[in-house]
């Protein structure tokens, strides 16, 4: 039976845990309220990680850019912070990227609420015609 959980996402699992954990405890920089992880992906050989990012109330990568460069900053020490809570033989450099999809999200759902607000429209105008 083949494995259908492979070790590089365990570790990402973890690492993700392990991150949003430090985030809320460890880190107390203003910039990094209301910042969630959103995945981490871990490469084959276990020395990169891209670490998924979002923040409330920012939908694009370019609102983002302070803080992920407070992120970037910060990521020698959120490692070694990793390192000391881990048994990882050797812990992932990490790269932190600013997750876009919750902002398609909010702009789908919204392109689709202003479909249907036009579709009820027009059938709204429809049915007053044949009404009289």
């Amino acid at each position: 039976m083949a494995k259908d959980y492979s070790r590089t996402q365990r570790i990402g699992d973890a690492l993700q845990q392990e991150l949003a954990a430090l985030l809320q405890s460890t880190l107390n920089d203003p910039r990094l309220k209301l910042v969630s992880i959103t995945g981490v992906d871990v490469s084959r050989d276990l020395a990169h990680a891209k670490v998924f990012f979002t923040q409330m109330g920012v939908d694009d990568s370019a609102s983002a850019a302070p803080t992920l460069a407070v992120l970037d900053k910060a990521s020698g020490f959120l490692r070694s912070e990793i390192a000391r809570a881990s048994s990882l033989r050797t812990v992932p450099k990490l790269r932190f990227c600013f997750d876009e999809s919750v902002g398609r999200g909010r702009h789908m759902e919204e392109l689709i609420r202003t479909v249907r607000a036009s579709d009820r429209q027009a059938e709204d105008e429809q049915a007053e015609p044949g009404e009289d």
